[in-house]
């Protein structure tokens, strides 16, 4: 099977993770690294030992996917160049600055037979995909994700840089269509909302609660996910998970809080966390997400 030639579109940090990767792949062959910026496509070509170019253009007929971690309003116009072109695309999030713009881009995929995968990274989290198989039909669900200024991503706001992928995360957790969004944002430090706070709420009776911020001085991503039988706590930072499974005594409702007797109510207040709400440590295989969303985006092709 011959391997699948590839280009990284964005010599950024992002573009330059993405290549590092690819070249390393067996199952890919890194054509080339692409940047208008000459000191950044040299410099990330040079680590991974492929060809610099100022223009994907150039790459006609020599590749088979890109992916594309060039800024956000730059991914309508190459997404649609490349994918008439015939080429598969790993688009970075967000797929693009507007709604119109993305379903654009999504016709014309669907059109060329091109793969159109967006790269929602924490997909992939090791984390994420341990802990994901025990959150069957969460009821409520609240997610924080907060970073200092990074100066980067500033052609879009905080929703679409960072909040993203807590709502890419609650979307493939929640099987249901939303029914409204209450969302607020401020600006801080420039043209678009630096910090945001959202309400989903869906047909099924999930609410997921959101907030983001790129002007934090303590940084987190981090979830909580309450379904019917149980309670998790996800850290995607240090890649840790805990789940508080009640007991069958809670979820059956068979004692009465306000019918305990003296005796009772001492025995619970000892007992109740390790006999009614144990708690466990998710173990997960720490493993690289942008390895395994390559991977992903390599199987689909």
């Amino acid at each position: 099977m011959s391997r699948l030639r590839i280009a990284v579109v964005g010599a950024g940090r992002l573009g330059g993770f993405h290549a590092q990767k690819a070249a390393a792949n067996p199952e890919m062959e890194l054509v080339a690294v692409v940047d208008p910026a000459e000191a950044a496509r040299n410099r990330v070509a040079a680590e991974c030992n492929t060809q610099p170019l100022a223009d994907y253009r150039d790459l006609d007929g020599r590749i088979d996917a890109a992916i594309v971690a060039a800024p956000t309003y730059l991914h309508h116009r190459i997404g649609l160049d490349l994918a008439r072109r015939g080429v598969h695309l790993l688009m970075e999030k967000p797929l693009c600055g507007t709604l119109a713009e993305a379903d654009e881009l999504v016709d014309v995929a669907k059109r060329e037979g091109v793969v159109l995968q967006v790269g929602h990274v924490e997909r992939f989290s090791p984390v994420f995909l341990a802990t994901a198989p025990h959150l069957q039909n969460p009821k409520y669900i609240e997610a924080v994700r907060a970073s200092g200024f990074t100066f980067r991503s500033t052609d879009v706001g905080v929703v679409l840089d960072l909040m993203i992928h807590d709502i890419d995360l609650v979307l493939s957790l929640v099987n249901s269509p939303v029914r409204r969004v209450e969302a607020l944002g401020i600006s801080v430090l420039g043209g678009h909302e630096d910090m945001a706070n959202a309400r989903i709420h869906f047909e099924s009776g999930c609410v997921a609660a959101l907030s983001a911020s790129r002007a934090s001085q303590r940084p987190a991503r981090a979830m909580q996910v309450f379904t019917p039988r149980c309670h998790a706590e996800i850290d995607f930072g240090s890649l840790s998970a805990k789940l508080v499974r009640p007991s069958e005594a809670l979820l059956r409702r068979t004692f009465d809080v306000d019918r305990l007797s003296p005796a009772e109510v001492e025995h619970y207040r000892a007992h109740l966390l390790d006999e009614h709400l144990p708690q466990e440590d998710i173990a997960c295989e720490r493993v690289d997400a942008l390895v395994l969303q390559q991977a992903d985006f390599l199987e689909s092709i």
